[in-house]
């Protein structure tokens, strides 16, 4: 996969006019004098920028503004599907010593250390495939008020190597320099990462320990209360207008004095504070998140992300999913519905594309063909209506945040 996205950097930078090129050359020999500069040996910093290119997809992608927004039930459907869990829970089994462990040293339930890896990675099978140095070049020589940031991830990179925690081959990952099994940015992997196997190397690329630990770690520091809740699913009354937000926190006897109630309709008890999700509105499922939602947030600053993480790790923990159904006639698709789409849509002759779950512009576009055949309203959107009308079989039950970050990952701008 590697070798082929080489050949599609290479044709793209032939678009690249001479004088750009020049510019960008200009740029990427500015960041090796820097980096050098910052402590890096000078082999390290031209070994990394070594063949660096003006590179399309990685500014497509750092310019890119969602064309749909997806609901909280589509997001939840594709994070949180039963593939998912299973293979979770089966994670949770092969690694339980290793967990006990770290539950031990940093007091992080295990369920969402496991779920975070689940969502970032899928349990490392999904790490990203872009070379970091050179895509935070192409990052930092695009310009903007953001270039001093990405230049410093990309110097901290290459201290990795340079410390001996990674080979330079090792540096792969999304384009805005996440990487590693649970998708550390560079600076955050210097400060955070730790050596939980003991073998003398923070290695979150190919070590599982590591990476458990580490992320463990990083919520630890990033305020988690050992022993406490982090979500629990309420109901409020359908006409409730009173105060929400992750930080509008309030007592739990608060919130029962404004008529919140469990999804189950037994009354809330307990101590703490909690703010009110209300992702969907008051006729959809209602959350009470905890100081710990808060940690799980800090992890990717985006709400729709840790109510992910933490419905998750309620799945993994033997939880059911939510009780209240989304308010909508038309919920998400799993991970293997989405894939059955896009060969539905294919048999059908509305070329989807390769069938690999990611919904992107070809299939949206092959989908909004399809509502058209069908005379359905023309979104784009894959949802249960149009899987069912091509005679997809499946039945997904999934919330609408606009996207956090993370999910431009889901996507594939060829798809």
């Amino acid at each position: 996969m590697r070798i082929g996205y080489m050949l599609i950097a290479g044709a793209l930078s032939a678009l690249v006019p001479a004088a750009a090129q020049a510019d960008f050359a200009s740029c990427v020999n500015r960041i090796e004098q820097a980096a050098v500069r910052a402590g890096i040996s000078p082999q390290i910093a031209a070994q990394a920028l070594d063949g660096a290119k003006p590179d399309e997809k990685v500014i497509r992608f750092s310019r890119s503004q969602p064309e749909f927004k997806t609901p909280i039930w589509d997001y939840l459907a594709f994070l949180v599907d039963e593939e998912r869990v299973n293979d979770g829970k089966q994670m949770l089994r092969k690694y339980d010593r290793v967990l006990r462990q770290i539950e031990q040293t940093y007091g992080v339930d295990r369920h969402v250390v496991v779920a975070v890896w689940g969502v970032e990675s899928d349990y490392g099978k999904e790490t990203g495939e872009f070379f970091l140095p050179h895509a935070l070049a192409n990052l930092v020589c695009q310009g903007g008020r953001r270039a001093d940031f990405w230049q410093g991830e990309l110097i901290a990179s290459l201290s990795l190597v340079q410390g001996g925690d990674l080979e330079m081959n090792e540096l792969y990952g999304s384009w805005a320099g996440a990487f590693g099994q649970t998708q550390f940015i560079p600076s955050t992997y210097k400060r955070l990462a730790v050596d939980f196997d003991g073998d003398g190397k923070r290695d979150l690329v190919r070590s599982v320990p590591d990476a458990l630990g580490s992320t463990a770690n990083y919520l630890r520091r990033s305020g988690w209360q050992p022993g406490e809740p982090w979500m629990i699913e309420v109901k409020v009354p359908d006409s409730y207008s009173g105060p929400s937000g992750r930080r509008a926190k309030a007592s739990l006897s608060t919130w029962g004095s404004r008529g919140v109630v469990r999804a189950d309709g037994r009354p809330i008890s307990g101590g703490g504070s909690a703010g009110l999700l209300l992702p969907a509105g008051p006729r959809g499922p209602g959350f009470l998140v905890f100081r710990n939602f808060d940690a799980i947030y800090s992890y990717n600053l985006a709400e729709s992300y840790a109510l992910a993480i933490s419905h998750l790790a309620d799945r993994l923990a033997g939880y059911p999913a939510f009780r209240t159904p989304w308010p909508t006639d038309d919920p998400g698709l799993s991970r293997a519905e989405r894939v059955d789409l896009q060969r539905l849509l294919n048999a059908k002759g509305f070329n989807a594309g390769t069938p690999d779950g990611k919904v992107g512009p070809q299939t949206q576009a092959a989908i909004a063909r399809a509502e058209a055949h069908y005379g359905m309203e023309q979104t784009g959107r894959a949802g249960q209506k149009i899987y069912q009308a091509l005679g997809g079989t499946g039945a997904s039950a999934g919330g609408g945040f606009q996207m956090p970050n993370f999910f431009r990952k889901l996507t594939n701008p060829n798809n």
